[in-house]
């Protein structure tokens, strides 16, 4: 538990860089009551910096979120610093510069000899080393990684990144302030990507490779993420907001940094795109068409069937029904009976609980493809449904089919879903389908940051909520589905591909065989 107390109010923060990321700071610091000297090398940067900050505090108060009182003290706490040597007061020191490794060891070799040795230095890296930027350093102690997201004052995330010099009581004193500033900050340990842009790769990544394996096309696997998986966006579409080069240099930074692990592989795909210079909407095409006229694509939905007569679900005595029971209940509030029997012996119908309907077998995807499964199963009339954040309210479903599948069948899943009000889209037979591997290899990394000591079980969840606004823990998602499952997930996307990407954290099975959920 954190126990050091916040820098005092009225504390001098001096914030060098007067950019996008150094005016939220500046912005947030001053509303929060503290004194801010903002420097930037251009002179007349640092003045549109501090009328932008003003304006936007007006805003604020036009909508009810500051009083006129309040802006006129926060902006009367905002200062244009003339040079480096105006900041000697300062408590912190926080930088939003070049990502520069000697650009920022320079700055901070000139700010020693200008602060106090009492002074806490922070960078807002996003991808340096905190170890490396603090080596040369008189004091690297008090040097620590206080990395906001974009857009400052509207995202909560603030990663408390501590090098290997870094002390305790600063990365404390850092989390303590930043919760004074009405953030939420989270420690982690400084190795490649942090939390946030090293847990978040598998989001892109496996969308890419849903992608280059025809799964569907970029509109429909993004209403799936959105629709059914609770995402506010979906892959593509993100990383046409982000820019191909900036998303792929990143991945190509974790991979490198991680010495060519390949769970980290970048995406031939995304390298095509960066190649093209279809970099998304800063560029005009990406993903998406947008230039003026383009016409939005379609998303793939299954046209309407006919409601099968009846739907069952045969259910094997100690199988957890965690995420089948919600999906039950939702068909029974649309009118369905549905009725409950055990697996008859020698019938094939050798996993459960699955559901049935007009002879097709219905069952969650176990990260093998439906052919597979249908084959292991000896029921050609095999349909898998993929992973959905809330069964009781989603939108769309997911759906693939074995390709012994007849369309009869076929067609009574669909219609089954459709009378109880879902979206189907169906994919192509890839295993995993997309929600259920995307959400499997985010719980995954997430595994494998605590095991490696990166942060707590707790910050990592807290941070992809808070810094990329998931709509769930990526290990509180593991709780619901069933470590377990996910598990299996994982092992059976590795037995298809063939390919170390999808090894089993330690820490995952460790947890499948103590039986303890990753929160309480």
């Amino acid at each position: 538990m954190n126990m050091a107390q916040a820098l005092p109010q009225g504390s001098v923060v001096a914030v060098i860089g007067s950019g996008a990321m150094g005016t939220g700071i500046a912005q947030v610091a001053a509303a929060a009551g503290y004194t801010v000297k903002l420097f930037d090398a251009r002179a007349e940067a640092v003045q549109a910096s501090i009328a932008g900050i003003c304006n936007m505090y007006g805003k604020l108060a036009e909508k009810g979120k500051m009083t006129g009182e309040e802006v006129s003290a926060a902006s009367g706490r905002l200062s244009a610093a003339g040079s480096l040597s105006d900041v000697g007061d300062a408590a912190i020191v926080i930088e939003a510069i070049v990502e520069s490794l000697d650009v920022k060891r320079t700055l901070f070799a000139d700010l020693e000899a200008i602060v106090g040795d009492d002074c806490i230095l922070a960078t807002n890296t996003s991808s340096i080393s905190v170890t490396a930027i603090a080596a040369r350093l008189r004091r690297p102690q008090r040097l620590v990684g206080m990395h906001f997201f974009n857009p400052v004052p509207l995202m909560a995330l603030v990663e408390v990144i501590s090098g290997l010099a870094t002390s305790r009581d600063v990365a404390d004193t850092v989390y303590a302030t930043a919760a004074a500033w009405g953030k939420k900050p989270v420690h982690a340990k400084s190795t490649p990507g942090f939390i946030v842009n090293r847990v978040a790769r598998p989001f892109y990544a496996e969308g890419l490779r849903l992608l280059q394996e025809q799964a569907a096309d970029p509109a429909t696997l993004d209403a799936v993420m959105r629709e059914a998986g609770g995402f506010r966006m979906g892959p593509f579409e993100l990383m046409d907001l982000i820019g191909h080069d900036v998303n792929f240099s990143v991945t190509q930074s974790v991979f490198h940094a991680y010495f060519n692990d390949p769970r980290f592989t970048p995406s031939v795909l995304q390298q095509e795109m960066v190649n093209a210079g279809f970099l998304g909407r800063k560029s005009g095409r990406g993903f998406y068409d947008y230039s003026a006229g383009a016409v939005k694509p379609a998303v793939h939905t299954e046209p309407r069937q006919e409601r099968p007569d009846a739907v069952g679900i045969s259910i094997e005595p100690g199988v957890s029904g965690a995420v089948t029971e919600p999906l039950e209940q939702r068909l029974r509030a649309n009118g369905y009976s549905v009725a409950h029997r055990k697996p008859l012996p020698h019938s094939g119908e050798n996993e459960a609980p699955g559901f049935h309907c007009n002879g097709a077998a219905l069952f969650l995807t176990d990260g093998r493809s439906a052919t597979e499964r249908a084959a292991a199963n000896k029921h050609p009339d095999t349909v898998l449904y993929d992973l959905v954040i809330d069964y009781a309210s989603a939108k769309r479903i997911a759906l693939a089919r074995a390709d012994q599948c007849s369309d009869t069948a076929y067609n009574a899943v669909v219609g089954m879903f459709q009378a109880a009000g879902f979206e189907v889209t169906r994919i192509d037979d890839v295993p995993g389908m997309v929600v259920m591997r995307t959400v499997a290899m985010l719980a995954n990394e997430a595994a494998d940051a605590v095991n490696q000591g990166v942060c707590s079980a707790e910050a990592v969840d807290i941070a992809m909520q808070k810094g990329v606004n998931y709509p769930r823990g990526p290990l509180a998602w593991a709780d619901q589905v069933g470590v377990a499952h996910v598990a299996t997930v994982l092992s059976n996307l590795a037995a298809s591909y063939g390919e170390d990407r999808y090894r089993v954290s330690p820490l995952l099975r460790r947890k499948l065989s103590s039986g303890v959920r990753f929160h309480a």
